[in-house]
């Protein structure tokens, strides 16, 4: 008899009651070995391996213990996935047609044991999706009802959490005063109107070396101490908690905590604020348009605003101001960061991936005609090929009525972006005939979001930026500067605390820098090329445990040649 391995995973969402000997992940996975005991006559034998993640979301994969299921399904060690419920497993139609697709692809079977189901028959699968959804419903539902719980107190003026604001602490469901911070925010309002302006106002601070005060978080953790930029000063002067109010969304209510900053003083630095950005706005608009402006929204179909930001540009290239644009979350535009999780992604990336995968889509014209559901009775392939690659052209060249009217939608997921064709239009472009069919076309690429730092970037599954190779000044400068400083060491020029000081850094960092003089040269060459992972950043250079084999530097680093645990197999 064929030996069946079974492996049993339970979650729960919240951490309650999981610190009782005996709790819910406990009873799942009893249910479900009692099932696998039941099916010994079939072969079926329990992995020990317990796979629990107790107070962890099923709107996430990101689950430690779900992550090491996968491992060892892709590892050939299991057969059977047993859950007590479907959606302990996920509460997503889309991450369950992933996993189903990975357990597929492994000729593993999932078997939920209160609901009976077994993805190896259709109508499995077909009732599975039906449960799904209304999993999903439900927790939309929940997330509705915690929306309107949230906008309910703040309009009763009651602080609903987060980082309290420079000049405040958290007072149980409201906000008290901490009296040195106060001080420092109303200097900063009386400065503001003095200046005129929030860069002078900037450069003002740091000419004097005037630092933000230095805060202890909830969780133990420092912050503060630096000085402070333009975008933290636009913030603090716009936030009308300062003046006893409570911002949700483009209304503000009366609060429950007291004042910092005088009402007359609040009045004239926004009047200023507004006399400064209407100035700017005059000054006319980019002849660079936002190709998907209106087109673009999030994973829970909030729309994605165009904006952009315009900065200096960097030393050597001409001078002037660079116009940055964005695809931003409401939040980013017209609230502070408490209202809601902010998205503010590149525009140029977010349409070469959408632009690069229609285009992949029309190298293969007949699949897309079929799609259409269009007649093809009296089809010409050539013909049919021509109009694909002059489409194919015009989108290669950003030409912006095109892309209007192709693109019916593009969804930003937090690992893939959902574009949605217009069926009609795709068929006129092709020189079809009007189609039968009005439901949009879909597409997905595989880019995927990923914060490197403070920037949120577009990334495809091999590590590259849906903009190809993009040359980092930063990394180009580290690098620069471990050579320098290295140059220096090693003449006897000077030394590592002499360096330090120098530069005003500690000497540990100087000597995490000049490590890098000792860099592979496979990843100084990606670095200067701009090829390498597009989450490599100073941050990931500079970390504790930088391996002196070049070999584990461009594993580490650009993701190239065997894992240790690979390279101890070979050695052996």
């Amino acid at each position: 008899m064929k030996r069946i391995r079974c492996a049993i995973y339970t979650r729960k969402s919240s951490e309650e009651g999981l610190e009782q000997d005996f709790n819910s992940l406990h009873a799942q996975r009893e249910a479900c070995a009692a099932y696998v005991l039941s099916q010994a006559s079939e072969g079926w034998t329990l992995n020990p391996e317990d796979y629990d993640d107790g107070g962890i979301s099923g709107g996430t994969l990101e689950r430690p213990a779900l992550q090491r299921l996968l491992a060892d399904i892709a590892a050939g060690s299991i057969d059977i996935v047993v859950v007590y419920k479907v959606d302990r497993l996920t509460r997503s139609l889309l991450d369950f047609s992933k996993l189903v697709e990975v357990f597929d692809k492994a000729a593993v079977s999932f078997v939920s044991i209160t609901q009976s189901f077994n993805t190896t028959t259709s109508m499995g699968r077909l009732t599975l999706n039906m449960l799904l959804s209304f999993a999903q419903f439900e927790r939309e539902v929940t997330a509705e009802r915690i929306r309107d719980k949230i906008a309910a107190s703040k309009a009763k003026g009651m602080w609903m959490g987060g980082t309290p604001p420079l000049g405040y602490a958290k007072d149980e469901r409201t906000l008290k005063i901490v009296a040195d911070e106060a001080v420092f925010v109303r200097r900063l309002f009386e400065r503001y109107l003095e200046l005129g302006n929030v860069r002078s106002l900037a450069e003002d601070l740091a000419d004097d070396g005037i630092v933000s005060p230095v805060r202890t978080y909830g969780s133990g953790r420092q912050g503060g101490g630096g000085t402070m930029t333009r975008g933290q000063l636009y913030y603090l002067l716009n936030n009308p908690i300062y003046i006893g109010r409570i911002r949700h969304r483009d209304k503000t209510y009366p609060g429950q905590h007291p004042l910092i900053v005088e009402a007359d003083t609040w009045d004239a630095v926004q009047a200023l604020l507004a006399e400064n950005t209407q100035g700017h706005q005059r000054r006319g608009r980019s002849a660079r348009v936002s190709l998907l402006a209106g087109l673009v929204e999030g994973e829970r179909g909030e729309p994605l605003i165009a904006t952009h930001a315009s900065k200096p540009a960097r030393s050597g290239t001409g001078g002037g101001m660079v116009r940055y644009r964005y695809y931003v979350t409401p939040s980013a535009v017209d609230g502070p960061r408490s209202q809601g999780t902010i998205m503010r992604i590149p525009a140029r990336e977010l349409e070469k991936a959408v632009i690069s995968q229609i285009a992949e889509a029309l190298r293969d014209p007949l699949d897309l005609a079929i799609r259409t559901g269009a007649p093809l009775d009296s089809l010409r392939t050539g013909a049919l090929e021509d109009s694909a690659t002059s489409l194919i052209a015009r989108l290669q060249a950003s030409d912006p009525a095109t892309i209007q009217t192709l693109i019916a939608a593009v969804k930003v997921l937090p690992d893939a972006v959902e574009i949605e064709l217009d069926t009609a239009a795709l068929a006129t472009a092709l020189g079809l005939r009007a189609p039968t069919c009005s439901d949009p076309i879909t597409l997905i690429s595989n880019a995927k979001l990923s914060r490197t730092g403070m920037a949120v970037r577009l990334v495809f599954a091999d590590g590259k930026g849906a903009c190809g190779p993009e040359v980092k000044p930063s990394l180009v400068k580290l690098l620069v500067k471990a050579r320098t400083w290295w140059a220096h060491m090693a003449t006897g020029a000077a030394d590592r605390e002499t360096l330090a000081q120098q530069a005003g850094v500690i000497p540990s960092y100087v000597s995490r820098v000049v490590r890098l003089a000792f860099l592979s040269p496979a990843v100084v060459e990606a670095i200067l090329s701009g090829r390498h992972p597009a989450d490599l950043d100073g941050g990931k250079l500079l970390a504790p445990g930088f391996p002196a084999s070049w070999k584990e530097q461009e594993r580490l680093f650009l993701g190239v040649g065997p894992t240790p645990q690979e390279g101890e197999r070979l050695s052996a």
